[in-house]
C-alpha cells in the first residue's frame, strides 16, 4: 500500500503526487514479479541521468528530454520495488540518495558545457548547491530523530521543471533563454527549500524543548 504520509506543502499538488504514486506503485508490482532489483533501477537511473548530461553538451535536447523523463521515472521506481519486495535496506537507501546527487550533477555539468564561458555558470553552481543541501537537510535532520519531508522544491519537482523547460524550449525554440529561466528558478527556489528545512528544524526542536509553551498558545 502507497503511503501519502507528510507529503506536505509542495509545488506539485498534493493530488497529482498522489496519483502518480499510485500508477508508479502498480507498475512496480510488475518489476517486482519480474525480480529485478531497486539498486539496479537506481543504477539505471544515475544511467539515464549521464546520458541527459551528455545530450545536453552535445545540444541534442530532444534525447536530453526522452532521458530526463526515464530519470525520473526510475527514480520513483526504484524506491517502490525496494517497498513492495520487501527489500528496502540502509544499503539501498544510501546508494540510491548518492546516485541521485550524481544523476544531477551530470545534468547540471552537461548544461554548464552547453552554455560555455557564460554568467549562467555562477546560478548552475547555486542550483547544484541548492538541490545538494535540499537532500542534506532531511538527512542530517532525520538522523537526529525530526522528521523533514516538507519542501517546495524536492526532487520530483526539480526533475519536472527540468523536463517543462526542456519542452518549452523545443516548442518555442528559444532554448538558452528558457533554459535560463529554468536554471534561476532552480537555483532561488532549492535554496529556499534548503532554509524552510533548517527554519522546521529550528521551530520543531524550539517546540520540543518548551512543550508547555506551545500547549498554552493552542
Amino acid at each position: 500500500m502507497v503511503s501519502y504520509e507528510n507529503i506536505g506543502f509542495r509545488l506539485l499538488p498534493r493530488k497529482l503526487i498522489i496519483f502518480i504514486l499510485e500508477i508508479f506503485d502498480r507498475f512496480s508490482l510488475l518489476l517486482v514479479r519480474l525480480n529485478l532489483s531497486p539498486n539496479l533501477l537506481s543504477f539505471l537511473g544515475l544511467l539515464a541521468g549521464l546520458l541527459v548530461g551528455l545530450f545536453f553538451a552535445l545540444g541534442w535536447w530532444g534525447w536530453a528530454l526522452v532521458f530526463l523523463v526515464i530519470c525520473g521515472m526510475l527514480d520513483i521506481l526504484d524506491g517502490k520495488v525496494a517497498t513492495n519486495s520487501n527489500h528496502r535496506t540502509i544499503f539501498g537507501a544510501v546508494f540510491d540518495s548518492s546516485l541521485d546527487r550524481y544523476s544531477e550533477f551530470a545534468i547540471y555539468l552537461g548544461l554548464g558545457f552547453y552554455f560555455g564561458p557564460h554568467w549562467i555558470l555562477w546560478v548552475l553552481a547555486l542550483a547544484f548547491l541548492g538541490s545538494t543541501m535540499v537532500s542534506y537537510t532531511k538527512a542530517r535532520a532525520e538522523s537526529l530523530g525530526i522528521s523533514c519531508q516538507l519542501g517546495i522544491m524536492q526532487r520530483a519537482e526539480r526533475m519536472v521543471l527540468l523536463i517543462i523547460g526542456t519542452l518549452l524550449a523545443l516548442i518555442i525554440r528559444h532554448r538558452n533563454a528558457v533554459m535560463m529561466a529554468v536554471i534561476i528558478i532552480l537555483a532561488a527556489v532549492s535554496n529556499l527549500t534548503a532554509i524552510q528545512r533548517i527554519v522546521h528544524v529550528y521551530r520543531t526542536e524550539k517546540r520540543k524543548q518548551h512543550p508547555s509553551t506551545e500547549s498554552r498558545l493552542q
